[in-house]
């Protein structure tokens, strides 16, 4: 597959999909506490269309990260617990799950920053992705496949360390791919890339959505281009979702446009850093 047919001028928005499609995942009024004191999470509560990509948005420290550890399992390596509500995937409770018991039922978290292991060949980083599946005869099988789709990688055969940014997030998506996943969680797969390169990215999103189907819960400080990725998107703040909505609702919403789309508010545009004392909204309380 052509590594050009992932770059592309400018977004391109998803077409609107059935809204009466059947969650995949739902999430219910969760509550989670680090360190069994600290409130993070204060009742969240989204779901997840199959086969859709849903976009999760919110300044640092919304609790957007911490939101994907709660359905990924993840929690529990930094102390934290869901202490209330649940998370349910395709019909099966998974709060509180072990992160491998999740993996095995279809979801994979790609962390942001990549994490991928810099003294483990390409080759090995892949092959770890795949170390809850039983069945080894196929796994050459979908090597070939993420090569197909990353055709870049097939060309770097050394340490996964000296893969440039764009390079090593390409890795971590393939690295999920392995395990075959029904659904990816992302992370903030546009950090630390140049624009030209947060384009590619979402072009391989957008192209995996399609041709394979995953569904996907994206969490991006791109605005922009998580919206136009996205069919549905929801908005956090101080560890709540203060707003959702389909695509095209969201991109012409004037708050949207004036915390995260650049657009509205004229030279005294307010920014979250000053949300304290800006007067938001009666839907934004």
């Amino acid at each position: 597959m052509a590594e050009a047919a992932f770059q592309q001028a400018e977004p391109v928005v998803a077409e609107p999909k059935a809204a009466t499609k059947a969650p995949v995942l739902t999430v219910n009024n969760i509550e989670v506490v680090y360190d069994e004191v600290i409130l993070v999470l204060r009742g969240v509560s989204l779901s997840v269309p199959e086969g859709e990509i849903v976009a999760l948005l919110g300044p640092n420290g919304a609790g957007k990260s911490t939101t994907l550890k709660a359905i990924s399992g993840l929690l529990r390596t930094e102390d934290g617990e869901v202490t209330r509500g649940n998370v349910s995937f395709m019909g099966e409770e998974i709060a509180n799950m072990a992160p491998e018991e999740i993996v095995r039922r279809g979801i994979f978290q790609v962390m942001e920053g990549r994490r991928i292991i810099e003294d483990m060949s390409v080759i090995e980083n892949l092959r770890l992705g795949a170390f809850t599946r039983r069945d080894s005869n196929n796994i050459k099988r979908d090597l070939d496949m993420v090569f197909d789709f990353f055709p870049r990688l097939r060309e770097r055969t050394g340490l996964a360390g000296y893969l440039s940014g764009g390079e090593q997030q390409m890795l971590a998506i393939s690295r999920a791919l392995m395990a075959r996943p029904k659904m990816i969680l992302l992370d903030e797969p546009s950090m630390g890339l140049s624009p030209l390169l947060v384009k590619e990215v979402f072009g391989i999103i957008r192209q995996l959505n399609k041709e394979l189907g995953i569904t996907m819960l994206l969490v991006e400080q791109n605005a922009r281009m998580a919206l136009h990725a996205a069919s549905y998107g929801y908005i956090m703040e101080s560890g709540k979702i203060v707003l959702d909505g389909a695509q095209a609702e969201l991109i012409n919403n004037e708050d949207v446009k004036e915390f995260y789309l650049g657009g509205g508010g004229g030279e005294e545009r307010k920014s979250f850093k000053n949300l304290k004392s800006y007067k938001r909204r009666k839907r934004w309380l």
